[in-house]
């Protein structure tokens, strides 16, 4: 019982460091900071930067020759620290690089935690899939935690949220040190830096219906990056026309109502798999990325706010039913000698390529519906939920699956 309690606290920090800025760094940048769209959009891709190959390279070092905790205390450390140095800055090229150093050894924390959450339960002779889930809904909750104390401390545009998620780092850096020792496994068939970056997978993409598959997957990943970075400016710019709505004065709060749905629609995922398939539940996905962005597209924080609070509901669905789903698909679809590794292709092709690519894009759009300062949010979001039709649209054509 205490590793589990353990581990239910550093799954919370874990993603309250997250939660801190994510949702809000784009107000902060865009209203504090001035910078465009598109700027907005590149800080939002330095995570995708950093998850196509970091995580693959400390998962190495932990393998092979440091204890996997002390890899995750060290790299919380040293992202809290470049946090710190780019709360300071003003200037969009040092705070790029700094927010993509920050990147470079946050993201790989997500799958550190994992292993070690993994290797701790295993070692407790615990049965990791029914333990660990309602350990990493803490996560989750964490996330949205972080959300509302920036929102009700009033720091959605402030640096002080990169404070709030570094001392936080900080925090759980410390803490990591003092979790029992997951050692380097001793197994003469080391994993190859190939092979921990998913690229052993690639012979996925023989098989057509794979290859669609991870193509679809990148796309769709780009969905995601688009209400993590715009997310908070649509709202903030509603205080020209609503400043005392609730929408304006929390407008984290609001949306954090999207990660509670999510913490929801977990729990529908078995149910849902095994009466649709991965076919329909991916077209779900992607019809509830078509109502988030439209939703979006027709809400207001006065008449219709409830047009809102569908949005920021669907997006439980929208997420879910790919990221979890497909993780499950590909489980199942690959062969048990690759199965790591096409895990680790799956999120290249979800958190890295397409996080790029929805970061710049989504940054170049609203750039684009941007006249002297005012955006046309209505026109933005129609033109991210025609994308998501479409995706919807070709998808069925193009994806096969056996009866």
């Amino acid at each position: 019982m205490r590793i589990k309690a353990r581990l239910t606290v550093m799954n919370f920090l874990q993603f309250f460091i997250w939660g801190s800025w994510l949702i809000s760094l784009g107000s902060y940048m865009g209203g504090v900071l001035g910078f465009s769209g598109i700027q907005i959009g590149s800080v939002f891709t330095t995570m995708g930067i950093a998850s196509l190959f970091m995580p693959g390279l400390l998962g190495i070092v932990a393998d092979r020759w440091l204890n996997a905790e002390r890899v995750l205390g060290i790299s919380h450390i040293v992202a809290a620290l470049f946090l710190i140095y780019a709360s300071t800055l003003t200037d969009f090229p040092s705070f790029y690089i700094a927010i993509l150093l920050h990147s470079f050894f946050y993201m790989p924390t997500i799958a550190l935690n994992n292993a070690v959450s993994y290797a701790l339960l295993e070692r407790n002779n615990s049965n990791i899939v029914k333990e660990f889930p309602p350990i990493r809904v803490m996560g989750t909750v964490g996330f949205v935690v972080a959300m509302w104390v920036i929102d009700f401390c009033g720091w959605t545009q402030s640096p002080y949220q990169l404070y709030v998620s570094a001392g936080a780092g900080i925090f759980l850096g410390i803490y990591s040190f003092t979790m029992p020792a997951v050692v380097p496994a001793h197994n003469p068939e080391k994993k190859s830096f190939a092979s921990a970056l998913g690229l052993d997978a690639f012979v996925l993409f023989r098989r057509k219906k794979m290859a669609v598959f991870f193509v679809f997957a990148m796309l769709l990943g780009a969905a995601l990056q688009i209400t993590n970075a715009f997310g908070g400016p649509f709202l903030d710019d509603f205080k020209t026309t609503h400043p005392n709505s609730f929408a304006v004065q929390r407008p984290n709060i609001l949306l954090s109502i999207s990660q509670i749905s999510e913490t929801l629609f977990i729990l529908s995922i078995p149910f849902f798999l095994n009466r649709f398939g991965i076919k329909r539940i991916m077209l779900f996905s992607m019809l509830a990325w078509v109502l988030r962005f439209g939703f979006f597209a027709l809400g207001d924080p006065d008449e219709r706010f409830w047009l809102l609070l569908l949005s920021m509901i669907v997006y439980g669905m929208a997420f879910d039913f790919f990221n979890i789903s497909g993780s499950l698909f590909v489980e199942k679809e690959a062969e048990p000698t690759i199965r790591s590794s096409a895990q680790g292709l799956f999120m290249i092709m979800c958190n890295g390529v397409g996080a790029i690519i929805g970061g710049l894009a989504s940054g170049w759009v609203v750039d684009h519906f941007t006249v002297n300062g005012v955006k046309d949010w209505q026109s933005i979001w129609f033109t991210f939920a025609t994308y998501a039709l479409l995706l919807t649209i070709i998808f069925p054509i193009a994806f096969r699956e056996k009866k």
